[in-house]
């Protein structure tokens, strides 16, 4: 089963590409890896929601958010490789999570992108991961997710 055809049984498809808010590009190929930029949760050019995790955001919200994180870093991976189809391998996924100073469940919120990106590869879906709290992120965004996929 293709990727986009995983995605679709999902209720998913890829999003066009994020513009970069600044002088990067989306992704880039280092051999036979893609590493994307972080990708803030955009839905159509926009924030759906700004502010901390813990205050006016909530872990769950988050943890939807960090989901549309990883589906917008896949558009980026796929936008310099050609097809997900490509892929071989999920190697790390690093989260942000913009955090009130007593929020510590940032491993909860990033779960929404590992999660995705085990329903869509399966096996290929595990990763290495890191989750950090921090105190602001771009454009106010409550979360921000990188990814790094192998692929041949």
């Amino acid at each position: 089963m293709s990727v986009a055809d995983r995605l679709a049984e999902l209720g998913l498809a890829l999003p066009p590409v994020v513009p970069p808010v600044a002088a990067y590009v989306p992704a880039a190929v280092s051999g036979n890896l893609v590493f994307t930029a972080g990708q803030l949760p955009m839905i159509g050019g926009v924030l759906p929601t700004v502010g901390k995790v813990g205050a006016e955001v909530g872990a769950d919200e988050a943890k939807e958010l960090a989901r549309v994180c990883a589906l917008n870093a896949l558009a980026a991976a796929d936008s310099v490789i050609g097809s997900l189809d490509r892929v071989t391998r999920v190697v790390k996924v690093v989260g942000f999570v913009a955090s009130d100073p007593g929020f510590t469940g940032q491993p909860g919120v990033v779960n929404g992108a590992s999660e995705l990106l085990g329903e869509v590869f399966g096996d290929a879906g595990v990763h290495a991961r890191s989750a950090v709290g921090v105190a602001v992120l771009p454009l106010d965004a409550p979360v921000e997710v990188e990814l790094v996929l192998e692929f041949a």
